[in-house]
């Protein structure tokens, strides 16, 4: 049994990665951000959001201890954050400044693995956040890496649909060519590995475009090269499926699809036990924690759900702790839309933008979305806020709300696919998408020369402004 214990919409754009510690769950963003929530509540944290990389965050994952959590980002960097304190730690830039896709830390969290466009990996030691090598794996993208239960191999997936296994040093242990046809999205080692006569046992879940779930058996003899062994290509899905993750256990085995679907299958068997429904666009992400029965999804919606397994009947003193949560009221600062927040929804606003007094005045005049909307200088000074440092105050959270709401309920097509921002000066490139100048400028001064979409080459450089674009939204901020 599979039951939804929480939704949670703090994000302004689509979802793109999930991962749990022992104590924490995060989400990453397009919108730039990652968040960061407690699992006994899912509270977020206070110094969330965390805010630094200069385009959208792509993967994200936590070290073994919990103290630190890894992101990485278009913008090239991946950064280390202590989850205590939401502070930075470092930041490292890939050689090329490639845009990254994909990141993991070894299970004792010595190695930083990083994935990039340019088809390269670079390979940090975390402790002393030192580049230890950046090699290029293969022609294509890289967009999926994981490394081995051991710590002593990892595997890459890219965007010509190849899966590759590799040591600590980079070099090339075996090839599976076309894993996946028109490309891999997402690849993660079961927990677990089994030692049987001197051969080592490894379970490898991959997912790409062609809508499959793929379970292979990686086998490694002492002394001799690795096989690696199709075991299960599971077919529940209908469209790509774009994430995977095995349980703590490494029985289950949960995917994220293009069909809006999440699809819980045995792994050993293959056969499928759950599909769930309840996000409305492409499920992008999905993680499962290893101290609680949780799974979290994430999705182009916006939203990231909170799932708990097993039998309702049969629910640990942590897991009660979690579903006493699912009664309560999302609060409506995640709303996308300010119009339909009630008058406790702007309560709970303002104790979040710590503006806590004002609480007691906006219950006595019931204020709610629609109120808050239309507040003016003229009309908070009528409120009776004597402070002028506090009408400001209020004033500015008021605006920057206005202005985050309105570039989250921009349409998709106005926004560039790069940074996800509402394109000014939109162009047209070679491969028929408009992007913002700026950032597709910068991407084919970064050595890019595939498209921020396809991953194909890009036949030529040059740009052609989309007046049509640039005119349609200058109309659509008009009206708002």
């Amino acid at each position: 049994m599979v039951t939804l214990l929480r939704t949670l919409r703090n994000h302004a754009d689509e979802v793109s990665c999930c991962a749990f510690s022992a104590a924490l769950l995060a989400t990453g963003s397009g919108d730039k951000t990652l968040r960061v929530y407690n699992t006994a509540d899912f509270s977020e944290l206070p110094f969330s959001p965390l805010t630094g990389h200069g385009y959208g965050v792509h993967s994200c994952c936590f070290s073994s201890c919990g103290g630190f959590l890894l992101s990485c980002s278009t913008d090239g960097s991946t950064m280390a954050w202590n989850t205590h304190t939401g502070e930075l730690i470092a930041a490292l830039a890939h050689p090329a400044r490639s845009p990254l896709r994909v990141c993991a830390l070894a299970p004792d969290s010595s190695l930083l693995l990083a994935g990039a466009c340019d088809g390269t990996v670079a390979l940090w030691n975390f402790h002393s956040k030192a580049l230890l090598r950046c090699c290029g794996v293969g022609e294509a993208s890289v967009v999926a890496c994981c490394f081995s239960p051991c710590g002593q191999m990892f595997v890459t997936g890219c965007t010509h649909g190849d899966l590759k296994l590799w040591d600590i040093d980079i070099s090339l242990l075996l090839a599976q060519k076309d894993a996946h046809d028109l490309g891999v999205s997402c690849c993660s080692f079961a927990p677990q590995f089994k030692v049987e006569n001197s051969c080592v046992v490894f379970q490898l879940a991959s997912c790409g475009q062609d809508s499959q779930l793929k379970i292979w058996i990686i086998s490694q003899h002492k002394g001799e090269v690795s096989i690696m062994k199709l075991l299960h290509t599971l077919t529940a899905q209908s469209a790509p499926v774009l994430s995977c993750a095995f349980s703590s256990d490494g029985e289950l085995v949960i995917s994220g699809s293009m069909d809006k679907s999440v699809t819980v299958y045995d792994a050993n068997l293959g056969t499928l036990l759950h599909t769930l429904k309840q996000h409305d666009r492409y499920v992008t992400a999905v993680a499962v924690s290893s101290t609680f029965p949780l799974i979290a999804t994430g999705s182009m919606d916006r939203s990231v759900n909170v799932w708990r397994i097993g039998d309702e009947h049969d629910q640990t003193a942590s897991d009660s702790q979690q579903t006493s949560c699912q009664g309560r009221k999302m609060p409506g600062y995640a709303s996308l839309l300010l119009a339909d927040w009630t008058e406790q929804d702007v309560q709970t606003w303002l104790c979040k933008e710590g503006l806590e007094e004002l609480v007691g005045l906006f219950r006595f005049n019931n204020i709610d979305g629609p109120e808050l909307n239309q507040l003016s200088k003229e009309t908070v000074a009528e409120l009776g806020i004597d402070s002028v440092g506090l009408r400001g105050r209020l004033l500015r959270k008021i605006d920057t709300l206005k202005a985050a709401q309105s570039g989250s309920e921009a349409p998709d097509e106005f926004l560039c696919p790069i940074n996800r921002e509402l394109m000014k000066d939109p162009v047209i490139a070679s491969d028929g998408y408009s992007y913002e100048r700026e950032a597709i400028e910068c991407w084919i001064r970064g050595k890019n020369k595939t498209s921020p979409m396809t991953n194909l080459p890009l036949q030529t450089t040059l740009l052609t402004p989309n007046r049509s674009l640039k005119m349609a939204i200058t109309r659509w901020k008009l009206n708002q």
